[in-house]
């Protein structure tokens, strides 16, 4: 059903009340949007790039010219989404630099068609360098996608932003868009996923500049994030412990990594009943299962679980079998910090969870998150967080 700007933006503003954040999820075919409004998604997006993971490909080619983007979004978010949706609003994702188009009109349509508000995709801010120069040199611009936020505002329809840096989201939040979602690339992961991708970090830093300004121009702006480095459920709690974010739009996280993982996981298995069935180990071998693990995600996978327990750098890289240097060089450069300080960062966010609750003493949550000394967990929690642990406890209660 299509939502009013106004009803959406209270549904949203609600969920976030009372769970903290919300979850968008951006879809190219009715399969995908009937199991995550299962799963509890509050938005769907309906972009060409979802349509053209349904076909194999990479997300990326939603940004290519290999369909009429308006009208792929258009017919099967028609014909599969918004049927399916029901209760859960549908995001058109609106390449607003179309030149066959009248944005006036089009969103006309948008709106008549059913859909809850337009998002600003594909947007020529993945673009850079010289291309972006003579897109730009052709009246092919950003600021036409910040038009189409500004012409949709006016129509009371709900606005999505996706932005890349901070002067995109002045622009955004100065034509009335009511989310900024900051946008960082492609996602990382799977067959088909990006491979050079920002540091959690890195991310971070982004994230920050851009919601600090969302704060200075519009308190009531919905911040949430998008793509690059996040592509797991430990990667956004590491962007919810140390941003401001208030939830997570996944494209390739929800629709292409889980099904490429389902479908080569149960294909393989109906494939080796029978044959080689007890001799799993000896087809990872013949296949170089190595080559494809993905250590950091063992290592964070790791650190979620036993944060409360000593955790030796050494003992992770031989269970891994490989050098503690590499280890610790991809490590770094996928999420943007050393171990020691992405375990402190992980255990010092518990522990400002753990003091949320009442009677519980500070040299006992120390412990409960993995400090044996609280001298070294009040240092820390200094350094991370700007202020003593007593003092942070004093500002829950007041």
């Amino acid at each position: 059903m299509a939502f009013e700007r106004e009803q959406l933006l209270h549904k949203l503003n609600s969920q976030i009340r009372v769970t903290g954040h919300i979850i968008g999820v951006a879809v190219g075919a009715g399969l995908t949007a009937k199991y995550a409004v299962k799963g509890g998604a509050d938005i769907l997006l309906a972009l060409n790039s979802g349509r053209f993971r349904q076909m194999g490909q990479s997300s990326l080619a939603g940004w290519l010219p290999y369909a009429n983007c308006n009208e792929m979004v258009m017919e099967f978010g028609m014909k599969e989404i918004i049927p399916i949706a029901k209760e859960s609003p549908v995001i058109f994702g609106l390449n607003a630099t179309d030149p066959t188009i009248d944005l006036d009109q089009y969103i006309d349509i948008i709106r008549a068609n059913g859909f809850s508000g337009i998002n600003n995709f594909p947007t020529i801010g993945m673009f850079d360098g010289l291309f972006r120069e003579a897109l730009e040199e052709s009246g092919i611009t950003f600021q036409t996608e910040v038009e189409a936020i500004r012409i949709a505002h006016r129509k009371n329809l709900f606005t999505l932003a996706f932005v890349f840096d901070v002067q995109q989201a002045v622009d955004m939040l100065q034509a009335g868009a009511d989310l900024i979602c900051a946008h960082f690339g492609l996602t990382k992961g799977g067959v088909t996923g990006a491979k050079k991708v920002l540091s959690l970090q890195a991310a971070k830093v982004i994230a920050d500049e851009i919601f600090h300004v969302c704060d200075e121009l519009g308190k009531d702006t919905i911040k949430m994030i998008y793509g690059g480095p996040v592509k797991t459920p430990l990667d956004l709690n590491f962007m919810y412990n140390n941003t401001a974010t208030m939830g997570y739009i996944g494209g390739s996280s929800f629709e292409r990594i889980p099904s490429e993982d389902a479908i080569t996981n149960i294909t393989r298995a109906f494939k080796q009943t029978g044959y080689l069935a007890q001799d799993e180990l000896l087809v990872k071998m013949i296949e170089g299962v190595k080559h494809h693990y993905d250590y950091v995600e063992f290592i964070k996978e790791y650190i979620a679980i036993n944060y409360m327990h000593e955790i030796l750098f050494s003992d992770l890289a031989n269970v891994a079998h490989i050098s503690r240097s590499h280890l610790s060089c991809l490590f770094r450069k996928e999420v943007g910090r050393t171990f020691p300080e992405y375990l402190a960062q992980f255990r010092i966010s518990k522990a400002k969870e753990i003091m949320k609750i009442n009677n519980i003493k500070l040299n006992e949550v120390a412990n409960m998150v993995g400090f044996k000394d609280y001298a070294h967990f009040s240092k820390t929690f200094k350094k991370l967080t700007g202020m003593s642990p007593e003092t942070y406890k004093q500002n829950i209660k007041t």
